[in-house]
């Protein structure tokens, strides 16, 4: 059976929202491991450089997230003018219904 239209609507607000909480838990457990680093480091009285190379990596790592977050803003835009497309509506749902109606189209 197809899929309908605010089927596949729902299903996919549901996804990119959460996409879009996950770079954000990424985030912040990506700093609080980079917080964890420098503190051990000092705390434990070892070299003011040991460890560097992975702290480099780490920021790296935090960079590509936030980069990837830029380019899923682009998507989710993207998505909003194929809603328009289709639906004739330019603006997400609100969470709350995002939420509640998702629950049901899945």
């Amino acid at each position: 059976m197809p899929m309908t239209v605010p089927v596949a609507q729902m299903r996919i607000a549901r996804d990119i929202n959460e996409a879009e909480k996950a770079l954000d838990e990424a985030l912040v457990r990506q700093s609080s491991l980079f917080t964890a680093m420098v503190t051990a480091r000092r705390e434990t009285g070892c070299d003011p450089f040991l460890g560097h190379e992975a702290l480099l990596r780490l920021a790296k790592s935090q960079q590509a997230l936030l980069e990837a977050g830029g380019n899923l803003a682009r998507v989710h835009g993207s998505l909003l003018e194929v809603q328009k497309e289709v639906c004739g509506v330019d603006e997400c749902p609100p969470d709350g219904e995002r939420k509640a109606t998702s629950a049901r189209a899945a």
